[in-house]
This record gives structure tokens, C-alpha cells and sequence, in this order.
């Protein structure tokens, strides 16, 4: 019988752990150990509502301080882990070891920042809660010219941010099309357009060269010798799983903690849930890393849940979800949607939002929405159940 877990990673992969062991009995010993000293908070809303207003730092909370006291948990906030010793199931924090007999981890994952780089003021990542209040003041200071370097989900919310309070907003991306990594060419149109319409400058398939500025950025010098004015820039070229402090403790990692179906690591009771998880993919050979909330928050539950009782652990089996909120529309994402055949349910690219699914031997594995929260919510249902191409049109026509 467990009696002593120890969570690593106070976002929601970490959190959600923390309620569902004691959801589910567990009446021993519960440590959270988080790099932020701040108690948690969500991180959707960094990039968005928080930066512009809509939202204030308390509205963000995923706990409060009574809370963490209702659940018995002993936080250990602000004391990042160090280093893990399988042998000795020991955590070694920055204020000392903790001792464990069963272990989440939930670190997440942290900003790329290119090396060579000067380190310069003004120029920013987004990771945590002091990253969005030092880019919100920026952007609330004089009127600030503002470069987003990375036309990913975050660049570009961050980007949508910075236009509602009217400020001069340019996005620089390598990349020949916005949100590469997420949506096909033939699906970036009506996001594109919507950007530009906002006032947003897309400056695609472009690297960026150099920071320039003395202590402060001053401009932002690209690839074909353009030189770009700012006063703040944002940098969000993608992130890494937090997995240094393990370096050397003989767990099996690879671009995340690598994991069984069950989210089990490779060490006796000890799992991994939220970004920093890889866990094999259900459909293919491949494997799994999300960064995003909902798997996060559900990965948390299901690795607990497994933690308190392996011999009836079940895989986790989620079709991955990712949604974005930009200039008051969503995109949003479920399944496969990089492969297969396309096929439009609702709307299409030239018009200003669809309801798109991805189809493979004529089962449809993937869905991708924009401006279409309700028609996308109907199908995200039924991707992964195998449901036919010919069914869900079928379907889908006789409700709409």
C-alpha cells in the first residue's frame, strides 16, 4: 500500500493528480513540488485574457491556499526538482530530498529560446505566471511596437492580445504559413485573413537574423536584411519537455518521459502526465506528446488513478484536443490532422470558417473547426470511434 506520492509539477497535469488521489481514497502522504512559488494557476490565459485585461491574476487560480489544506498536500512551491534517485525513491529538490513510494511527473514543458541570442530587455518568453505579467506591463507601457517572433498557437494569440489593445503588432514566422505544425496549407486562409483584417502584419517564411539594441531591443533584423522596429518581442518558437532534472536517473526519457498506454514511466510506480508525457499512439507506431490543456488535466486523473491501483490500470486511450482562441473566434483541433483525405463538412477556405475531417481507409480520425465551436463539438465525439466517412456525412446532413 502506498503511502507516500510525491507530484512533481504544480500546473493542471499536477493538480488534477493531487484531487484525484483523493478522490480516489488515498488517505497517505501527498507532496507537490513545483518551480513556480506561486500557488497554481492555468495557463491558457497567459496569452490571452490575462495579457489584455479580461482577466486578473486571481481569476486564473486552480487553487487557492485552502484548498491545497482540504486535500492535506504539503507544497513544497517554488523548490523546482533537481534530480531523482529510482534506487533510493528519493526527489531531490532545491531545499532537500523527498521521499517517495509512488511518483507523478507533470513538469511540462518550457520555451525554446534560440542560442547566440544577446540577452536584451524587452524581449520575452511566455512560460509561467511572472513571464505574462512582465509582457502585460510591456504592453500597457507608452505604445510599444511589438514583434512576435513564431506564428504557433501561443504567437499567435499573443499577437491577437497586442491588437485589442491597438498596438503595432508584426509576426515573424520561417515557417511558409502560420500554425505549421497544426493545420495543412489549405486550411490557413480564413486565419490568415482574419489577422490581417485585425491589423496584424504576417511576414511568412522568414528567419529571423539578429536582436538589435544596446540593453534594450530596438529592432528586430530578419533573413533578407528588413529591419523591423520594436520595443517588445515575444518569442514563441515552440517548447521542450522539462525533463533535465532527470538526467542521469536511468528513467527512459526521449522528447518527454517515455510511458506505457497505462502512462506508467519506466520505473516502478512512477508515471508522467501533461506535456513532459510520450505515450504510444493507439492508431500507429508512433508516439504522443500534447501540449495542451485538456490532455493535461485528463493525463493527470488517469496517471493517479492508475498509480493507486496498477492492477486495474487503464490506457489512455483520449483522442488528443487542442483549441485556440484568436480575435474572438477558435480554432480548434481532435485526432489526426496532419494525414489522410480532407473532406469539408461545413464551410470551406475561401470562406470565414469551416468544419473540416481527416479520413483514412474511410474512417475518420481527425477534425479540425474554425468559428464553429458547436457543429466541431458534435464530431470531436465520434473521431476515434471508428465511425465511417459515409456515416458521419450522413449524419451530419440529416442534423444540419
Amino acid at each position: 500500500m502506498l503511502t507516500d506520492i510525491v507530484v512533481v509539477g504544480s500546473s493542471v497535469a499536477g493538480v488534477r493528480a493531487v484531487e484525484t488521489l483523493r478522490e480516489r481514497g488515498y488517505d497517505g502522504r501527498v507532496t507537490l513540488v513545483g518551480a513556480d512559488a506561486e500557488l497554481p494557476y492555468d495557463r491558457p490565459p497567459l496569452s490571452k485574457e490575462l495579457l489584455t485585461g479580461e482577466l486578473t491574476e486571481h481569476d486564473v487560480r486552480l487553487v487557492t491556499a485552502d484548498r491545497l489544506t482540504d486535500l492535506r498536500v504539503e507544497p513544497l512551491l517554488g523548490h523546482p526538482a533537481v534530480g531523482l534517485d529510482l534506487a533510493a525513491q528519493v526527489v531531490h529538490t532545491t531545499t532537500g530530498d523527498v521521499r517517495y513510494d509512488g511518483l507523478i511527473i507533470a513538469t511540462g514543458s518550457t520555451p525554446v529560446r534560440p542560442r547566440g541570442w544577446p540577452s536584451l530587455d524587452g524581449v520575452h518568453t511566455l512560460r509561467d505566471l511572472g513571464d505574462a505579467r512582465a509582457i502585460a506591463a510591456a504592453l500597457r507601457r507608452g505604445s510599444p511596437r511589438v514583434v512576435v517572433i513564431g506564428a504557433g498557437f501561443v504567437g499567435c494569440e499573443i499577437a491577437a492580445a497586442a491588437r485589442l489593445l491597438g498596438l503595432d503588432t508584426t509576426v515573424v514566422e520561417s515557417q511558409p504559413w502560420p500554425l505549421r505544425r497544426a493545420l495543412r496549407p489549405d486550411l490557413v486562409a480564413p486565419i490568415v485573413r482574419l489577422h490581417r483584417d485585425h491589423g496584424v502584419r504576417l511576414r511568412c517564411g522568414t528567419e529571423v537574423r539578429a536582436l538589435l539594441g544596446t540593453t534594450r531591443v530596438e529592432q528586430v533584423e530578419l533573413a533578407d536584411g528588413t529591419l523591423l522596429d520594436a520595443d517588445l518581442v515575444v518569442i514563441g518558437i515552440g517548447a521542450v519537455p522539462v525533463t533535465d532534472w532527470l538526467a542521469g536517473s536511468g528513467l527512459a526519457v526521449g522528447d518527454g518521459v517515455l510511458t506505457d498506454r497505462t502512462l506508467r514511466a519506466s520505473a516502478p510506480n512512477v508515471y508522467a502526465a501533461g506535456d513532459v508525457a510520450r505515450w504510444p499512439s493507439d492508431r500507429s507506431a508512433g508516439s504522443h506528446r500534447v501540449e495542451h490543456w485538456t490532455n493535461a488535466r485528463k493525463q493527470g486523473a488517469r496517471a493517479a488513478a492508475n498509480l493507486l491501483d496498477p492492477a486495474a490500470a487503464r490506457p489512455f486511450t483520449d483522442v488528443p484536443y487542442v483549441w485556440s482562441d484568436q480575435h474572438g473566434r477558435r480554432l480548434q483541433l481532435a485526432g489526426a490532422t496532419r494525414s489522410g483525405e480532407m473532406r469539408f463538412l461545413l464551410g470551406g477556405p475561401d470562406e470565414a470558417s469551416y468544419l473540416a475531417v481527416f479520413v483514412e481507409h474511410g474512417v475518420v480520425v481527425g477534425a479540425v473547426g474554425f468559428d464553429r465551436p458547436r457543429d466541431f463539438q458534435r464530431v470531436r465525439r465520434v473521431v476515434g470511434t471508428d465511425i465511417a466517412w459515409s456515416e458521419l456525412a450522413e449524419q451530419h446532413s440529416s442534423v444540419g
